[in-house]
C-alpha cells in the first residue's frame, strides 16, 4: 500500500492513548481528538498525555492533535472511537460533518445510556452508517500493559472482512498481536458484559469472598454471556475465544481492571456516589448493568449475575445479602 489509510483517534482516555500509541508504529501521521487543550498543550510540549498512561513518550511529529472533533473526522478515512459510552451521545451532538463514506471503529466497551445500543448499533441507527463499515476493536488488553509493551492480543471485528485486516494490520506491532472475527454483534456484546462481572467479582472480593468463589462467579459468568448473547444475535461463535472468555478473565481478574476496583469498593461498603467519586476513571460496568438488566427484560435470559449487580447498584439492597442469595443460584 503506497497511502496508507488516514486514521483518527476520538477521545483522549487511557484507552485512546493506548491506542495512538499502537497506530503511530506503523503509521506517519494520525489525527487525534481529545476535549482538553490543556492536555493537548501539555502533550505537544512534554510529548506524553498529562492524565492517562503518562509513561508513554509521543513523536508529536507524527499527531494532528485537535479539541476539534469535526476537524478529525474530516482528516480521516478511519475513525477509532475510544470515549466512555456515557459521553459519545455528548461528542456526537458537536458533529458538523458528515460521517457518510467513514468506516466507524469502537474501542468503547459499554452500550450507549441514552439508546440502550451498543455502539455499532448506535451508528448504524442513528446516522446511518452500514454494517460493511462499523467495526469493534476489543480482547484482553488492557491500556496500561500496551505503555509497558507487554504482549496483547486484540480481536478486530468487522462485517466487511477487508476492513477489519487494514486495521488489524495498523494496530499490529511487537507487542499487540491481532485477529479478525465477523462476529461484530457478539464480540461487543461481550466486551460489554464483563464488566459487569469484573463489578461482580470486585464485590465478591470486596465482601471477603476467596479465589475459590472468585473462579465459580468466572465460570458461571462465561455461561450466562453465552445465553445472554445467544438471545440477542444467534450465530456460530466459540465463547472460549480470547475475545470472550479472555478478554472476560482479565478484566475480572486483574489489578488494572477498573471495574473489578469498582465492585470492590462497593463490597467494602462505599456507597455507588462515593466510590465513582474516589476512582478518577469511568467503570463502563456500572452503566452497562443498568442497559444489560433492561435489555433482558425482552430477552428473557437466565442472568442471575446481572440480576445480582443490578440489585446492588441500582435498588440499593445491600451487597452482602444479595451475594449470599446468589451462593445459591450458581454451580
Amino acid at each position: 500500500m503506497n497511502n496508507p489509510p488516514k486514521f483518527a483517534v476520538i477521545g483522549g482516555g487511557s484507552w485512546a492513548t493506548a491506542i495512538a500509541k499502537m497506530l503511530c508504529v506503523n503509521l506517519p501521521e494520525i489525527a487525534w481528538y481529545m476535549r482538553s487543550q490543556s492536555a493537548i498543550d501539555h502533550l505537544k510540549a512534554e510529548k506524553h498525555n498529562p492524565n492517562y498512561l503518562s509513561s508513554v513518550e509521543f513523536d508529536t511529529k507524527k499527531l494532528r492533535l485537535t479539541s476539534d472533533i469535526n476537524e478529525a473526522i474530516a482528516y480521516a478515512d478511519y475513525l477509532i472511537f475510544a470515549i466512555p459510552s456515557a459521553f459519545l451521545s455528548k461528542e456526537l451532538e458537536k458533529l458538523t460533518v458528515d460521517l457518510k463514506g467513514k468506516v466507524i471503529f469502537s474501542a468503547i466497551k459499554g452500550i450507549v445510556p441514552e439508546t440502550f445500543l451498543i455502539v455499532g448499533e448506535h451508528f448504524h441507527k442513528n446516522f446511518d452508517i452500514p454494517y460493511d463499515n462499523i467495526g469493534v476493536i476489543t480482547g484482553p488488553c488492557h491500556a496500561e500493559e500496551v505503555a509497558l509493551e507487554r504482549l496483547s492480543y486484540l480481536t478486530i471485528a468487522c462485517a466487511d472482512s477487508e476492513k477489519a485486516k487494514v486495521v488489524a494490520n495498523y494496530l499490529s506491532c511487537h507487542f499487540i498481536k491481532t485477529k479478525i472475527s465477523d462476529d461484530i454483534i457478539g464480540t461487543e456484546y461481550a466486551a460489554m458484559l464483563k464488566n459487569i462481572y469484573a463489578i461482580a467479582a470486585g464485590i465478591a472480593h470486596g465482601l471477603g469472598y476467596g479465589d475459590n468463589f472468585q473462579s465459580v462467579i468466572m465460570s458461571n459468568a462465561i455461561r450466562e454471556m453465552k445465553r445472554f448473547i445467544k438471545k440477542v444475535h444467534k450465530m456460530k461463535r466459540n465463547i472460549n475465544n480470547s475475545a470472550y472468555l479472555g478478554d472476560l478473565l482479565v478484566t475480572g481478574y486483574s489489578v488494572f481492571s477498573r471495574n473489578r476496583m469498582f465492585g470492590n469498593m462497593i463490597g467494602k461498603g462505599y456507597t455507588v456516589q462515593a466510590a465513582q467519586h474516589e476512582m478518577s476513571m469511568v467503570a463502563e460496568g456500572y452503566y452497562a448493568v443498568k442497559s444489560a438488566y433492561k435489555l433482558n427484560q425482552d430477552y428473557k435470559a437466565k442472568t442471575p449475575i446481572i440480576d445480582a449487580v443490578y440489585e446492588v447498584l441500582y435498588e440499593g439492597k445491600e451487597a452482602k445479602k444479595v451475594f449470599k442469595k446468589l451462593t445459591d443460584k450458581l454451580d
